[in-house]
């Protein structure tokens, strides 16, 4: 389902004459005001060590329960990509990073509860002190370091982790 199916009602004077004005945006025939529905910001993280090894996670929630992931999440409001993402890993690992850079994006589509969510994934090489010890917690059931050659990225559930992590793998040789 397309998430624009979920609004039938406008959200600046409530008028239910909110009609599809085109494939990504509503409009209301009262007040004129015109909803687009633009993908959410989201983040993941390469996280390596010095024994040539990656940090993933196993998630705990859906979508893709139980399946392996990176570390990352939606960004919050008011927040920097490379601030969500040190937010998120501090979450879900209990790791500091101290730095991270930006590689690229890719497009993600993400069910949560019933809606298809857009999403525009933006993945960073990031850092950590050396010989930190991750510690699963929020939406990660657990984290573990996982040699790049054993990668299998059929076991990551998420459709943009799998395509990053191939590219990720292409640069490293594998």
């Amino acid at each position: 389902m397309h998430p624009l199916e979920k609004f039938t009602y406008c959200p600046v004077c409530g008028s239910k004459h909110f009609a599809e004005h085109n494939a990504k945006s509503k409009q209301c025939e009262n007040c004129g005001f015109t909803y687009y529905m633009n993908p959410s910001a989201a983040t993941a993280a390469f996280i390596t060590n010095g024994r040539g090894e990656l940090l993933v996670e196993r998630r705990g929630k859906e979508p893709a329960k139980g399946t392996l992931d990176l570390p990352g999440g939606f960004i919050d409001n008011d927040e920097t990509a490379e601030e969500g993402v040190a937010r998120e890993i501090l979450e879900e690992t209990g790791l500091t990073v101290t730095s991270a850079k930006y590689m690229f994006s890719l497009p993600n589509i993400y069910l949560y509860s019933g809606i298809t969510i857009h999403t525009l994934d933006m993945f960073f090489r990031c850092t950590v002190d050396e010989g930190a010890a991750p510690a699963a917690a929020d939406d990660a059931a657990e984290c573990f370091w996982l040699p790049l050659g054993e990668i299998h990225t059929e076991q990551f559930g998420l459709r943009s982790i799998r395509q990053a992590l191939y590219m990720f793998l292409k640069e490293h040789g594998l």
